[in-house]
């Protein structure tokens, strides 16, 4: 997308409008982008010639960008790999850590985050660290047990201790603020 001397970046979304912003807005950083819609793109493009960085999106079609990580690595070990989500979860960037992701990242993000989120770029000033509310803490382990289930609600809720019906207006609900 971008042509520079630095080092590369491996971007994987589906989502064309985002990955085509923040592919130049990391160009303008001076980072070479290379940019793929889906997970087989991506493993073409890292066949070809790996990146030093990958940022993946959770959601691919075809593909979870969970199942692309150890992909990546096998392709390339030194490969440092951020997952991006726009369906943050406790659950999620614990399974993602463990199959290698250096850092998980929910959107919306932009690219001084996303450098961050790989070690490289500019430091925050130290701050209160940000501990989640509640509502955020009990919808990330909602989803957590039912993932834990294969999605079978009725499971869920009885394991939860709560009514299958009010487990499905919980589940209806967005996700709260951090």
């Amino acid at each position: 997308m971008t042509a520079t001397s630095g080092p590369t970046v491996l971007l994987v979304d589906d989502d064309d409008r985002f990955r085509s912003r923040l592919a130049r807005a990391l160009g303008d950083r001076g980072y070479e982008v290379r940019g793929a819609a889906s997970a087989e793109q991506a493993i073409a493009l890292s066949e070809q010639d790996s990146a030093e960085l990958a940022l993946v999106d959770l959601r691919l079609p075809g593909w979870s960008g969970l199942a692309l990580i150890p992909e990546l690595k096998r392709i390339d070990s030194a490969t440092t790999i951020v997952v991006l989500t726009g369906y943050g979860s406790i659950a999620t960037a614990i399974d993602a850590l463990r199959l290698g992701a250096a850092n998980y990242l929910t959107k919306p993000v932009d690219a001084d985050e996303v450098l961050r989120a790989f070690g490289r770029g500019p430091e925050l000033a130290a701050g209160p660290e940000q501990v989640p509310s509640l509502a955020r803490v009990e919808w990330e382990h909602i989803h957590r047990v039912l993932t834990d289930c294969g999605g079978n609600i009725s499971q869920a809720a009885r394991l939860l201790g709560i009514h299958r019906r009010s487990l499905q207006r919980k589940l209806c609900k967005s996700p709260a603020p951090r």
